[in-house]
C-alpha cells in the first residue's frame, strides 16, 4: 500500500482571505515503510509574507522571490501524489490550502476524503493529552531536536515516524520478514548481523512513558490494597 505523508507552510491561516502556500514537503511510504522518495518545493506565494508567519517557518519575501509559483509545480506535485492516501496532521488545514491553490490552476481538488488525519488518530488514542507534532515526538521518543522552526519536509519526515507509532506499523510483521535481501534489509539502523527473521533492534531506545508521579501513585495504590503482585515474588 502506497501512502504519502504531507506537510505545508503558508503565509497565514486562511486561504479564503488570500493566504497562500510557501512550502510543500511529502514523503512516500509503501507498506508503511519510507521508500526514500520525497517531494519538496519552496513556492513564491505572490504576496508578502507577514511577520507572524515568518516567525513560524523563517521563509521571507527575499528568499521566496525567485521560487516557482504554485501553478508551475502543481502538475509535478499531483504526479507524485498519484491516488495515494494523504497522511496529514490537521488535514483540514493543509487540504484547504492545497485545494485553494489547485482551484486557481483549474485543477480538481484533492478533498478531505482521501486524507488520513494523524491529529484525529492521536486524539482518539490519547484523549485530553497534548497532540501537537512536537508533543507526539516527545511521547514516542522521536528525535525532533533539529526542529527549531517549522519546515514542510522535516515535519513530513517526523510525521511519518509518528504515524508508524500511532498505527503500530513498526510491529506489523513481528519479525517474520526472512528475506535478507528484501526491502527491510536496507532500512537505516537495521541490525544486518541478526539472523533472517529476527526483528532489528531500535536505533534508539524508547523514552520511559511513566512519570515519577505516576510511579509513586501506583506504589501508593498497591500499598493501600495490601497487594502482593506476582512480579515482586521470588521464583
Amino acid at each position: 500500500m502506497r501512502e504519502i505523508v504531507l506537510d505545508t507552510e503558508t503565509t497565514g491561516l486562511d486561504p479564503a482571505s488570500g493566504d497562500r502556500l510557501v512550502e510543500i514537503g511529502a514523503v512516500e511510504l509503501v507498506n508503511q515503510l519510507p521508500t526514500g522518495r520525497t517531494w519538496h518545493r519552496y513556492i513564491n506565494p505572490e504576496r508578502p509574507v507577514p511577520q507572524a508567519a515568518f516567525a513560524v517557518h523563517g521563509l521571507d519575501d527575499s528568499f521566496l522571490r525567485d521560487k516557482p509559483v504554485f501553478r508551475a509545480v502543481h502538475a509535478d506535485l499531483l504526479a507524485f501524489l498519484g491516488d495515494a492516501p494523504l497522511v496529514i496532521h490537521n488535514a483540514a488545514f493543509d487540504i484547504g490550502f492545497l485545494d485553494a491553490e489547485l482551484g486557481r490552476c483549474g485543477a480538481p481538488p484533492l478533498g478531505l476524503a482521501r486524507a488520513v488525519d494523524t491529529l484525529e488518530l492521536a486524539r482518539a488514542r490519547y484523549p485530553g493529552a497534548g497532540n501537537s507534532l512536537d508533543a507526539l515526538c516527545r511521547r514516542f521518543g522521536i528525535d525532533n531536536s533539529g526542529r527549531d522552526l517549522h519546515g514542510a519536509l522535516l515535519d513530513a519526515r517526523l510525521l511519518a515516524e509518528v504515524y508508524l507509532e500511532l498505527t503500530g506499523g513498526r510491529q506489523r510483521d513481528f519479525g517474520l520478514d526472512s528475506d535478507p535481501t528484501g526491502p527491510r534489509a536496507a532500512m537505516p539502523g537495521r541490525d544486518k548481523t541478526a539472523p533472517p527473521g529476527i526483528a532489528r533492534s531500535r536505533a534508539r531506545p524508547l523514552a520511559p512513558r511513566l512519570t515519577e508521579a505516576e510511579r509513586a501513585a501506583h506504589a501508593a495504590f498497591l500499598a493501600e490494597l495490601g497487594a502482593d503482585p506476582l512480579w515482586r515474588r521470588d521464583g
